[in-house]
């Protein structure tokens, strides 16, 4: 076995997402797995530099996993010649200006979304790092999560006909911080920290709807900051400044319509934490991240309504489970593991930087339409 060692920096790995999702459970999963196997044989295996701004955190995540390169100096890590590859999983305002840098030093990129803070931006950078010539990749996770996974092979089978619409339900109950600590960092609910639900979740439906039913032709959104005033990480009281619901509809081409809610002030009656109804002509699906269920035509009850009599259906007992047919690992190593081929052997990777731009696009776009109370069209976005 030949080992292709390819050096990482990993920028942001103190956050909950950098630390759980990239660090433990793809890239030391991956090394854990002996590498990522290509055709010839040949295993990567990532060599990780730990970057963050918090030298004592840094050191403590490095001890507890037997790592022993770390800095608090991102411009010296880039500057090693081995270091191939720069993640970004920082707080969306310092991630422009450190994509950059590493554009700048030549670094191959893959990064959390959003991509940036405003379509422009995100753009820009997709044409620098062509420019560059470094590979480009943004994490698009649930793509490659089992619920969702089962709904495109149902897309791909042909089991919807033609497929009509999607709705979706995606939230839970943050609280408030006062009487129970809050299950998400405060900045999340600061506007001028970059917080807000919209530039959180609508990069997200961006892909899921493009990739799974169509590109995005129009929006309309209303956002709403439900909970005014919230406790943060130090038990300071502040005001939420940013939106912590919002209720979308997406116009799609073929003419599919979509419903996305998505709120952190909702308690959830739901199998999973989000869940996405399909429904078409021959049949209809209900898909969560890891679970999918479905009605087909030829089964599919004639319930009647009459509000003067009991229901006596168990609606849910209808549906049935779709299979798993196959081992699902994380979605986010999965993604990893792509986006490392793509680097290493030149594998094709769609996730790049100018789809992060689209996602970025459409929550522009989204709190627009929320600004102007109106239906706002989804132009083109091209190099």
């Amino acid at each position: 076995m030949t080992r292709r060692p390819i050096g990482i920096i990993v920028n942001g790995v103190t956050g909950r997402m950098g630390y759980r999702q990239h660090l433990v459970r793809s890239l030391l999963a991956i090394r854990e797995q002996g590498g990522v196997a290509l055709p010839d044989g040949t295993r990567i295996w990532p060599e990780l530099v730990l970057v963050g701004r918090n030298e004592d955190k840094l050191r403590e995540i490095a001890q507890r996993h037997g790592l022993t390169d770390w800095t608090t100096d991102l411009s010296a890590a880039l500057a090693r010649e081995d270091v191939e590859i720069y993640f970004d999983a920082q707080v969306t305002q310092q991630r422009e200006k450190a994509i950059r840098q590493a554009i700048e030093a030549g670094k191959h990129i893959y990064t959390e979304k959003p991509l940036a803070e405003e379509t422009e931006a995100a753009l820009d950078l997709a044409r620098v790092a062509d420019a560059a010539g470094v590979r480009t990749g943004v994490v698009q996770d649930k793509l490659f999560l089992p619920g969702l996974r089962k709904l495109k092979r149902l897309i791909d089978g042909g089991f919807f006909g033609r497929i009509l619409s999607v709705r979706g339900e995606f939230g839970y109950w943050v609280f408030e911080g006062d009487w129970q600590p809050a299950q998400r960092p405060s900045w999340n609910y600061r506007s001028e920290d970059g917080g807000g639900i919209v530039v959180d979740m609508f990069p997200h439906w961006h892909y899921v709807l493009e990739e799974l039913f169509g590109p995005v032709q129009a929006v309309s959104t209303v956002i709403a900051t439900h909970v005014p005033e919230r406790v943060d990480e130090a038990g300071r009281a502040y005001p939420a400044t940013a939106d912590d619901a919002a209720y979308g509809i997406f116009e799609l081409a073929g003419g599919v319509i979509a419903q996305l809610n998505s709120s952190w002030c909702v308690r959830v009656n739901r199998d999973e934490l989000v869940e996405f109804q399909v429904d078409g002509t021959e049949g209809s699906a209900v898909a969560g991240l890891r679970n999918c269920k479905i009605q087909h035509r030829a089964v599919t009850p004639k319930p009647v309504w009459n509000p003067d009599l009991p229901v006596t259906e168990n609606f849910r007992a209808q549906w049935t489970d779709v299979p798993d047919n196959e081992e699902f690992d994380n979605g986010f190593k999965v993604q990893w593991e792509a986006y490392l081929r793509h680097v290493v052997a030149g594998e094709p990777f769609r996730w790049d930087f100018l789809a992060g731009a689209r996602g970025v696009q459409l929550a522009e776009l989204g709190l627009l339409s929320a600004r102007e109370g109106r239906r706002v069209e989804i132009p083109e976005l091209s190099r």
